[in-house]
């Protein structure tokens, strides 16, 4: 899909590929219709070191 350069810098959903006038209407959009997408992948995110990661002192 190409968009016109009048397009380029409005914030578009990564999922669905829908543009939006601003930040703020995109974060109602994945909340909204995402919301189920966004909450599953929220429990898998662990902040812990992966195998094999080396700490330098």
């Amino acid at each position: 899909m190409v968009l016109p350069l009048v397009d380029e810098y409005k914030p578009k959903c990564y999922l669905c590929h829908k543009g939006f006038e601003s930040i703020e209407k995109l974060r109602d959009h994945q909340n909204t219709a995402h919301k189920d997408h966004f909450e599953s992948h929220e429990k898998q995110i662990t902040r812990e070191p992966a195998p094999g990661d080396v700490t330098v002192f």
